[in-house]
């Protein structure tokens, strides 16, 4: 039953808004830096820290190794909080060369559940980051909850009992298959979605869920 639902929503957002080809990113490396530089900021200005490392010619493991802490905070003042997500992203890039010698083939070539263990355990990775890396960067099939998602779905009348990551997490992972592919579209069509209907304030109008969607049924 839940199968079909969430199939449903799918094939209505995939009509609405078309392959979104998430994440964008010129590197598995870049999408890592984005999944910590898009923590409790608007993607747009995660963007604009980006465009400030690759203008300043460091993006990459050993050049933000090399560069010093206050001017790794400056060039990504833009993502905001961007004293700790300095402090974040030398915690990854230290962690990249000690125990993979910055490659990402030794890397993404772990299990999905090890890899995501070993994620966690790095300073500043939380489990919506350390999915978003297996997901984006490493082609793992496994589900990014994000507030986005979270709204959408307790809307529909779709939520569990218990506000928990995990437990959000389950519910995709058991009613679809594990398809990395399919993830990355359902997540990023979530994401599009909540920007642009599904909203704090929603406008239910414009929403290609209203027909599915308990709180318009209320």
């Amino acid at each position: 039953m839940k199968s079909e639902v969430l199939f449903n929503i799918y094939q209505r957002l995939l009509e609405r808004y078309g392959p979104q080809h998430w994440w964008p990113g010129d590197s598995p490396f870049e999408v890592m830096v984005g999944a910590i530089l898009t923590q409790s900021s608007a993607w747009r200005n995660a963007e604009k820290a980006i465009a400030n490392l690759k203008s300043a010619s460091v993006m990459s493991p050993s050049a933000l190794r090399r560069l010093p802490i206050d001017e790794l905070a400056r060039l990504i003042q833009p993502s905001g909080y961007y004293n700790t997500k300095a402090l974040k992203l030398k915690a990854l890039v230290n962690w990249l060369g000690e125990s993979y010698q910055d490659g990402s083939d030794k890397l993404f070539a772990l299990d999905t559940n090890l890899l995501r263990q070993q994620l966690l355990k790095v300073y500043g990775i939380g489990p919506e980051t350390a999915d978003s890396i297996l997901l984006y960067a490493a082609n793992k099939p496994i589900f990014v909850i994000d507030a986005y998602t979270r709204r959408i779905i307790s809307r529909l009348g779709l939520a569990a009992e218990k506000d928990d990551y995990d437990v959000y997490q389950t519910l995709f992972m058991d009613a679809l298959p594990r398809d990395a592919e399919l993830f990355n579209e359902y997540h990023a069509l979530l994401v599009r979605a909540g920007k642009e209907a599904c909203r704090k304030q929603p406008l239910c109008e414009r929403c290609c869920l209203f027909e599915v969607c308990r709180s318009n049924q209320k």
